[in-house]
């Protein structure tokens, strides 16, 4: 399409462009990354052919290729991708259009060295790999800045583009320049008011002799062993994060519709990103989410990203990467999906609230790192057994996704997840598991089909609207957190909370306090020793467990006041302490691990109190069989039922009267339904 027939088709489109807040989905996006300029020859017709025929209907571009839009400083080139997007609109596929920060281009490197990052103790990024530079550095951000705008210029008013991706799996990731320590040390200037002695109060800098008297002395992160430095450098490197997205976000509002969403992927481990402060201009945020397939399948890696990202934008959300084929920087992960995994994979986004699914990628790759990360196309370009899987399910949804697009949720189940917690356990290990194991308890709750939010509680504080809170080892907490916790359970909140919680307050300092600190009432208990153990087992097996290795690590010599004892270890010395209370307090419970928990004890403690709180019946059934819940759009309840084995497998149907929106069959209450391997089935109730 020539360029004046372009600027008349912009104008046509903007006069009949209807004003909107924001882009609005009616059905669910689904395709893949897109990358034209990858090919090893001219294939952009036919790619869009077999897109169309998939029935695929969104790509994302542009991310990585800064190096084509500006090939030599103050030189760019912008025709090959106007290519891509009016050939990707004249097909009615929507275009995602990323800001390409995250891989810069070589001239910029060699002209400009100072971008790099450099790390602790001396060592320094190379170019030849992306997310080398800090992007703090004011000469990068200059240049950033400047090709941000200029795509924004060129591509803000195309018809074709419905959205903007700031960046690309943004992390601090160990940067360590000079500019950067100044801006850490002026972040702490303010957070203590340019205290010194307040400074050296609350980090107990007097240990080893290492107060500061001026803030000249205030010294470089690469030798530090104080927890409270630590645990307050990682707050920066999530603040800059936040500050840098948000700095993009500010560059594209200036130029996007009113229709365009801003959106960012982020990886489902989010430890190291301030989600709230990053989110804060984004309409639809985004995550990459990889996960096991084949026998390995089983949804909760999907539901874990979902629980969290849906929770901190209190939205909807895309997922801009997934798994098509096998995995890897190399060929030693290939596991591609077995039949039906694919298009289950993709229920599994949408039921926990996913209003896109996009692959990694569409085509693989013949050359560089990431060769054998398979796209829905391989090596040969050509259709396959995943391509006709896409091409079923994107027919599907054609058919029911104004049904499911928009799901809402409102689970009575919290996770609450503390960054602090989860990095000065890090820093301060006990064991050689999981120091943090939010994973563990995510799958004692998803596998027993109890839904759950994923809440990050370091700087809100707000249990509003839920009848159960699951706390893994909250270490780190301000008295006025625990206080909330403390009043939850006071008006009736039901809480399961995980040893070393209260441990320390906000600055990782341990409060010269009997623990659990201001949790004792609610507690019910208090306790000042424990004990690294080997595993053991509970006295008399109060749950029943199957396993013999039923708690290790971690043991906590609780003295009850108040609270009931529930479990104490099979041990002669240890045995006289209880490991496991439940107390009443208020109108509600909190139930208390004082140990490291075999998964089979974190699922029976969890059931035990969800059955209590009246989340769950007590039969509720378990893995393999997935039942995920909403209601969408129209105002009616969606039941999802998945089976992530290789058998089937029948239930039975105890919701109002519904239709599976798929095979048009009508269920009522108490009718058998069977789910065929690796099947989904969807229900909307009348």
């Amino acid at each position: 399409m020539k360029t004046k027939n372009i600027f008349l088709l912009y104008l046509t489109f903007l006069v009949a462009m209807p004003t909107k807040a924001q882009y609005r989905f009616d059905k669910p996006l689904y395709g893949a990354a897109y990358y034209h300029e990858y090919m090893p020859y001219e294939r952009l017709d036919e790619d869009i052919r077999l897109m169309k025929n998939a029935g695929l209907n969104v790509v994302r571009v542009g991310e990585s290729t800064w190096g084509l839009f500006e090939p030599q400083e103050g030189v760019f080139d912008f025709n090959w991708m106007d290519r891509i997007i009016d050939k990707m609109y004249q097909a009615g596929i929507k275009v995602i259009l990323g800001t390409p920060t995250y891989s810069i281009p070589a001239w910029l490197a060699h002209k400009h060295p100072e971008v790099m990052a450099e790390y602790l103790r001396g060592s320094k990024a190379y170019y030849g790999i992306r997310q080398n530079i800090d992007f703090t550095n004011p000469t990068f951000k200059y240049y950033s800045e400047r090709i941000i705008r200029k795509l924004m210029e060129r591509y803000a008013q195309h018809p074709g583009v419905i959205g903007y991706q700031v960046d690309n799996e943004t992390e601090a990731r160990g940067i360590n320049n000079r500019d950067y320590f100044v801006g850490f040390r002026n972040y702490v200037k303010g957070r203590f008011n340019n205290d010194l002695a307040l400074l050296n109060k609350e980090w107990g800098m007097n240990y080893w002799g290492m107060n500061i008297n001026s803030w000249e002395e205030f010294y470089t992160r690469d030798g530090v062993t104080n927890p409270s430095y630590k645990n307050e450098w990682e707050r920066y490197n999530r603040k800059q994060v936040a500050d840098f997205l948000n700095w993009q976000c500010d560059i594209v509002n200036t130029y996007k519709r009113e229709d365009q969403f801003i959106t960012h992927c982020f990886m489902p481990d989010f430890h190291n990103i301030d989600q709230v402060e990053s989110f804060r201009q984004m309409q639809y945020p985004a995550i990459n989410i990889y996960h096991d397939v084949q026998d390995k399948q089983d949804g909760q890696r999907i539901a874990y990203a979902g629980d969290f990202v849906r929770t901190v934008a209190h939205n909807n959300y895309l997922v801009t990467e997934t798994n098509a084929q096998g995995t890897g920087w190399d060929s030693r992960t290939q596991y591609p999906p077995y039949d039906k995994q694919l298009r289950q994979n993709v229920y599994g986004h949408y039921a926990s609230g996913a209003n896109m699914v996009e692959y990694w990628h569409w085509a693989t790759l013949h050359y560089g790192q990431e060769t054998y990360w398979r796209g829905i196309l391989g090596h040969d370009l050509q259709p396959n057994r995943v391509y006709d899987e896409f091409k079923t399910t994107s027919e599907e949804l054609k058919k029911i996704g104004n049904q499911i697009v928009d799901l809402k949720k409102k689970n009575k189940v919290a996770i609450l997840y503390s960054h602090d917690s989860y990095h000065a356990l890090n820093f301060m290990p006990y064991t050689h598991k999981s120091n943090y194991p939010i994973d563990m308890v995510h799958r004692s709750l998803y596998f027993q089909n109890i839904e759950t939010d994923i809440l990050p509680c370091d700087k809100t504080i707000n249990f509003k609207g839920y009848d159960m809170l699951v706390i893994p080892p909250l270490y780190v907490a301000t008295d006025e957190l625990l206080k909330a916790i403390e009043q939850f359970v006071k008006e009736g909140g039901h809480v399961v909370m995980m040893f070393k919680s209260g441990y320390c307050n906000e600055h990782s300092a341990v409060r010269a306090s009997l623990s659990p600190g201001p949790l004792r009432k609610a507690c019910g208990f208090y306790y000042q020793e424990y004990s690294t153990i080997g595993e053991m087992l509970l006295k008399n097996n109060p749950f029943q467990l199957k396993n013999n290795k039923q708690i290790s690590d971690w043991y906590e010599f609780l003295i009850p006041e108040t609270a009931e004892p529930l479990a104490y270890a099979e041990h002669s010395f240890f045995g006289k302490w209880p490991v496991i209370t439940q107390n009443k307090y208020g109108k509600g419970m909190l139930t208390y691990i004082g140990t490291y928990p075999s998964q089979e004890l974190l699922d029976s403690i969890i059931r035990k109190v969800a059955v209590e709180a009246q989340i769950i019946p007590a039969d509720k059934f378990i893995f393999p069989i997935i039942e995920r819940s909403g209601t969408n759009k129209s105002g009616k309840k969606i039941h999802y039922f998945f089976n992530y084995s290789a058998a089937a497998k029948e239930i039975t149907y105890t919701y109002r009267p519904a239709n599976e929106l798929v095979s048009g069959i009508a269920l009522q209450s108490g009718n058998k339904i069977v789910l065929e391997p690796w099947d989904v089935l969807i229900m909307e109730e009348k």
